[in-house]
């Protein structure tokens, strides 16, 4: 069954009371790689293997996520600022013991690549912010797998999706 979450605004990136934060470079350029994220959100389980579905909804203003296990998110679009950030807040979930979670993509060019920062804020019972905690190395793992595979697909790069 489906929760509605506390609605936060882009400061709670900062203010969050778990916040991981992630980094990794690209080969490929900021452009292609905001791209992928924020206008081609269909794509998604393509190149980020937890991500089961992905679709625009609300004319472009939100988004619908399934992940592998069978958790679904309702977001909104925080903020789509080409080629810099994309962000977005879950406003309902199946998953239990969250309050509160917003998720931040930085892109910074990197040479003639992007350096790529995803920062996870989020809020929760004890036992959510325990183990969101634990799963850290799980999720930096998962990031930097996907992101490795969007890149290869971004720039032709062969073995990128292994």
């Amino acid at each position: 069954m489906a929760r509605r979450l506390r609605p936060v605004g882009l400061d709670f990136i900062d203010d969050a009371p778990v916040r991981l934060v992630f980094a990794t470079e690209t080969a490929a350029p900021p452009e292609a790689v905001y791209q992928a994220l924020a206008e081609e959100v269909e794509g998604w389980p393509r190149w980020f293997r937890a991500v089961t579905l992905a679709r625009p909804t609300h004319g472009g203003a939100g988004r619908e996520v399934r992940l592998m296990g069978g958790v679904r998110f309702e977001e909104t679009i925080m903020a789509a600022d080409p080629e810099q950030r994309y962000a977005y807040r879950v406003d309902t979930t199946n998953a239990p013991g969250i309050r509160a979670l917003l998720e931040e993509w930085r892109l910074t060019p990197a040479g003639s690549g992007t350096h790529v920062r995803w920062t996870f804020a989020a809020d929760g019972s004890a036992p959510f912010r325990l183990g969101l905690t634990a799963a850290r190395p799980g999720l930096g793992h998962s990031f930097r797998t996907a992101v490795r595979t969007l890149d290869g697909r971004l720039t032709g790069r062969r073995g990128a999706d292994q």
